[in-house]
């Protein structure tokens, strides 16, 4: 984390120092791969990361840095890459009310900014765990303007093969509109986007509901946050049970990311009991097992460092720590394995170099880093996260 953002609030010497005060005007270092110096996806697991950090050591500076580093992304990418003003339909009050950009580096072309999905789905589930970890409902709230703001941007009724759009009753989403929400820049879904953006949402809805019906004294209070983005999840979940219908399902991926971040997002899809998750869930958790076992016993994972993406096997291990957590007391083989194949990943690419002192293996970008991080300590992102995994 100290390779990414930079000093993490020591002084020049490595103290800390004298007063936290000063950690709220810290300035994180920039990411050379991000416009204006921030890059969405990276930043969110950033945040997370920095969350890990304060439950594992309780040094309230942690915390601050990734409350800081949330400040510095809503003022970078919630601007016109200029930085002279807000985006669209965002204010002082509201200032995601415009959505997040990227952070990619150019304005124009096939790889240009504007705003992924999965990416605002991600900063969404960071702003959540900021407002768990810190007792800040002001977090989740921000969650949820951000889902205001960008929501209908994304969804869209099913098109014919002409391109005309009807509705068909099941909402699909688009993987890219541009900077200002107003233009689609890519029609298809991601695998996961219904899948994610439900599980988050219902994360932002719950830890609402909580804590008003915590300030109401337990009476009831809730019932009104309880019905935050009930339109917006319901279609989501139209979308969901759709995908799971397929004989030959789009979850069937054999990318080692899809996989990984499938393992991570349905271990958060809990019953109302607070216990099993939801049947979609359990089913998608055992096509993505499937899948992973057919990766690993392909050799996919022995490959030649230089011919792999660090961090979309960072994911995989992600994913596989989370439904496999070190906390579960009653462990199985199963369990067992995947927390072997977790530590298989990440020893490929330590023994590659990928600690440091680094070697020149050409995968020291930021986004590398902190999913590297997140997969050696997943912390905020498992679901009992009351503990710190430990490898």
């Amino acid at each position: 984390m100290t390779k990414v953002y930079g000093s993490l609030g020591l002084n020049a010497d490595g103290s800390p120092p004298k007063s936290l005060d000063a950690l709220k005007t810290w300035t994180p270092r920039r990411n050379p791969k991000g416009h204006n110096g921030r890059y969405l996806w990276t930043d969110a697991f950033g945040v997370v990361n920095f969350l890990t950090l304060y439950k594992a050591t309780n040094e309230e500076r942690y915390l601050i840095l990734a409350e800081r580093l949330v400040e510095v992304v809503h003022d970078t990418l919630g601007r016109t890459r200029d930085g002279t003003r807000r985006l669209p339909n965002a204010t002082d009050e509201n200032p995601l009310g415009g959505g997040l950009r990227i952070g990619k580096l150019t304005e124009g072309g096939s790889d240009c900014d504007g705003q992924y999905y999965h990416y605002l789905t991600i900063w969404m589930f960071a702003l959540n765990r900021l407002a768990v970890v810190s007792s800040e409902k002001h977090y989740n709230d921000l969650a949820a303007d951000l889902v205001r703001a960008v929501h209908q941007s994304f969804v869209y009724t099913r098109r014919t093969p002409q391109g005309e759009m009807r509705d068909v009753g099941v909402p699909k989403l688009v993987w890219k509109v541009d900077v200002d929400l107003d233009k689609i820049l890519v029609f298809n879904e991601g695998n996961l986007d219904a899948v994610e953006g439900y599980v988050v949402y219902g994360l932002i809805q719950r830890y609402s509901a909580k804590s008003q019906n915590e300030e109401s004294g337990g009476e009831g209070g809730g019932a009104k946050d309880s019905k935050l983005l009930q339109n917006e999840i319901a279609e989501l979940y139209k979308g969901v049970c759709e995908k799971m219908k397929s004989v030959a399902p789009a979850h069937q991926s054999s990318d080692p990311l899809d996989l990984g971040m499938t393992l991570w997002v349905s271990h958060w899809a809990l019953r109302e009991d607070g216990v099993s998750l939801e049947e979609w869930a359990q089913e998608l958790q055992r096509r993505a097992r499937r899948g992973l076992g057919i990766v690993f016993a392909g050799g996919f994972f022995d490959r030649n460092i230089q011919e792999r993406l660090a961090f979309r096997e960072f994911g995989t291990a992600l994913g596989l720590r989370c439904v496999a957590s070190e906390r579960v007391r009653n462990s199985t083989t199963e369990e067992d394995i995947y927390r072997t194949w977790a530590a298989h990943i990440v020893r490929k690419w330590e023994n590659a170099g990928f600690v440091p002192p680094f070697k020149d293996i050409g995968v020291e970008d930021d986004i590398n880093l902190v999913m590297y991080c997140a997969a050696v300590e997943p912390g905020v992102f498992c679901m009992r996260d009351e503990e710190i995994v430990r490898r």
